[in-house]
């Protein structure tokens, strides 16, 4: 697979629910590639992400999952990452070696897409996840390569503008 920065490795980047994992893995299969989820590698190897944040912290858990970004940096395909992913800095700079795709979203459909997972930074719903979304959206900005916005917008219709911009 060619990309724009000649890589190997698409990361998707973007707040909790936007659908990293889904269109990672309708992206992989539609590229024949292979897909992980830094997400899946951490729970894993460590349990469930809510129990590593009630026992061990949210700091724990970034190192964790800074880790597994690195594993998944090392092998060619598609990696769908959690929302926090580009917090820690080195993790920024490890996301540089890798296209990275932002799923940014207007946030419309977010409340029905989040009740459905259990998301420890989400004690107080979707007001959270807007607070948290405007944190970091500068940051999904910074280490994005493509920017695509998902909202009110279909599956196949978000793959086919990424293949388009990853010049596939």
């Amino acid at each position: 697979m060619l990309t724009p920065k000649e890589s190997s490795v698409v990361v998707l980047v973007g707040p909790m629910g936007v659908g990293k994992t889904t269109v990672g893995k309708k992206l992989a299969r539609a590229l024949k590639v292979p897909f992980c989820d830094t997400d899946a590698m951490i729970m894993g190897d460590h349990g469930p992400i809510a129990d590593i944040f009630a026992n061990q912290g949210e700091a724990a858990f970034r190192q964790l999952e800074h880790l597994a970004l690195l594993r998944a940096l090392g092998n060619d395909g598609v990696v769908a990452t959690g929302g926090g992913a580009v917090l820690l800095e080195e993790s920024r700079i490890a996301l540089q070696r890798a296209t990275v795709v932002y799923l940014s979203t207007d946030g419309k459909h977010m409340n029905s897409r989040l009740s459905k997972g259990n998301r420890p930074l989400l004690s107080d719903g979707i007001e959270t996840w807007k607070k948290i979304y405007e944190s970091r959206r500068d940051l999904y900005e910074r280490v994005a390569d493509i920017e695509i916005d998902t909202s009110d917008q279909p599956l196949a219709q978000t793959i086919s503008e990424i293949k388009e911009k990853l010049g596939i």
